[in-house]
């Protein structure tokens, strides 16, 4: 532990080689624990409480997670390669001050999951503590929080690994006694009653939560060497993010159909009582550390795009101050949005994560795509922090119009509470706006990026790995030899 510095003072700046360390395998916990809380759980209960059956909501879990977790583990390889959080690294496709208007997406939806989280882990401590001290329990939470964001990466990397073991000590132990002991209708292992707007509700909300990590997941991966197999940092972040979210709202599921109607946290506390007397309050107790690590995740993490903002419009420097600051900001908004927060839980998140999906769906496009297909992994580091007259342009037209195309194109394939496009509407409610999404707003930028010049783009690369020391990087995963 010793060789973990107290706080970490690199925000939006590129990891130096030196500073490297750690192995992909790390990533699996990080990402698990990320998932494997009880808001996790909760969204596992969106299908349920729209009549969906539990063998229904499961098939809808797990092709969503399966969906939403394959984009997230493809961006979460670039971190390695980069060195770059990821926002940082979109300015390639959006430009130095486009890039903000998807930062600004990203941390509207960073702080919408914290207040989701707040009041959970603020209804978890009431219920605990029979205290009704709800914006006590927000100032706590949010402290707590907040500190561990301070620290920074290599402590959050920590507390994740620590908090696995807690939790499969804990929920490993509830959900074998939950599948054992539980007493579920027989209706609910079959399709009557099936529609096809629960699946999708509950399809779209696991896909938009395992998709809801992609703006920031190589965060948490750019201080690995970028001698890191690409193939093993996708594995162990789709390992983790699919076997978290798929337990736990598989998990929510499951109490949803035993009792229906009932909150999440009372659902867990009931289905903890009926197992072992008592030990419901146990289990919640041990579920908030997990609550505060999540919160934690978000804050460093939505703390880096407020400074890419600032960053793209006044230059600064990105000093260990700079991210307390920033880390703060965000804190701040998640506790006002919790403490001005009313109305149902789950109605308020389904409706969140579905217009979390169509926002997110056509950046994660566009960016892998030109990660993947166009770019080839091959960026010129150095000219990503240039605002004007670098090769990526202070406004990206390729990839902002990309981005709008797909969300256009989006429209009237939606289904929300408040409004159901056309074709969504003819087709009974089936919501396929995800895949028109993606598709779309790919072929558009694809289309537009043969102007790109590529070549000098390459070359620019090469000419900062010679002159600055700072790596031409590929797919490959090898540095590009520096020429002395």
């Amino acid at each position: 532990m010793s060789d973990t510095p107290a706080i970490e003072s690199k925000s939006i700046d590129w990891i130096p080689l030196d500073e490297r360390r750690g192995k992909p395998s790390t990533l699996f916990p990080l990402w698990f624990m990320s998932n494997a809380n009880l808001t996790t759980l909760a969204t596992g209960m969106v299908g349920a409480a729209l009549g969906a059956s539990l063998l229904v909501s499961l098939l809808a879990i797990v092709s969503g997670v399966a969906v939403g977790t394959v984009f997230t583990a493809f961006h979460s390889a670039q971190g390695p390669q980069l060195g770059l959080p990821q926002m940082i690294q979109s300015r390639a496709q959006f430009g130095y001050r486009g890039v903000v208007i998807i930062c600004a997406v990203v941390v509207f939806s960073i702080v919408g999951f914290n207040v989701f989280n707040q009041i959970l882990a603020a209804d978890v401590l009431t219920l605990t503590t029979g205290a009704d001290l709800r914006e006590l329990w927000f100032v706590v939470i949010t402290g707590l929080a907040l500190a561990l964001a301070i620290y920074g990466y290599h402590w959050i990397h920590r507390f994740q690994t620590w908090l696995t073991w807690l939790f499969l000590a804990t929920f490993g132990v509830f959900t074998v006694a939950a599948l054992i002991g539980s007493q579920i209708d027989d209706s609910q292992f079959g399709f009557g009653g099936f529609t096809w707007a629960a699946f999708l509700v509950q399809f779209g909300a696991a896909a938009a939560y395992a998709l809801g990590w992609a703006p920031y997941v190589s965060d948490y991966s750019r201080y690995l060497p970028p001698q890191t197999s690409p193939r093993k940092a996708l594995f162990h972040t789709y390992a983790g993010v699919f076997v978290g979210a798929t337990w736990l709202m598989a998990l929510g599921a499951l109490v949803a159909a035993l009792f229906a109607g009932v909150s999440p946290i009372e659902a867990v506390k009931q289905a903890a009582d009926g197992i072992l007397p008592g030990s419901g309050t146990w289990l919640l107790v041990a579920a908030l550390p997990g609550l505060v690590t999540v919160i934690t995740v978000n804050i460093y993490a939505a703390s880096l795009e407020l400074i890419t903002m600032v960053d793209s419009f006044r230059a600064v420097r990105p000093t260990r101050r700079l991210r307390i600051i920033a880390c703060s900001v965000i804190a701040a908004a998640g506790l006002l949005g919790s403490s001005f927060s009313s109305g149902d839980f789950l109605a308020n998140f389904g409706s969140f994560l579905v217009v979390l999906l169509y926002l997110l769906v056509p950046w994660t496009s566009v960016n892998l795509v030109d990660y993947y297909l166009v770019r080839r992994g091959r960026y010129a580091v150095r000219e990503i922090f240039i605002p004007r007259g670098s090769v990526y342009g202070t406004w990206g037209w390729r990839g902002l119009a990309a981005y709008l195309i797909g969300i256009v194109a989006m429209v009237p394939f939606v289904v929300t509470v408040w409004y159901t496009g056309p074709i969504a509407a003819a087709m009974g409610g089936v919501d396929v706006a995800l895949f028109v999404g993606l598709l779309v707003s790919a072929a558009a930028y694809v289309l537009m990026a043969r102007s790109l010049d590529l070549d000098a783009e390459i070359s620019k690369a090469e000419a900062d790995s010679r002159d600055h020391g700072v790596e031409a990087v590929s797919f490959s995963g090898r540095v590009a030899p520096v020429e002395t």
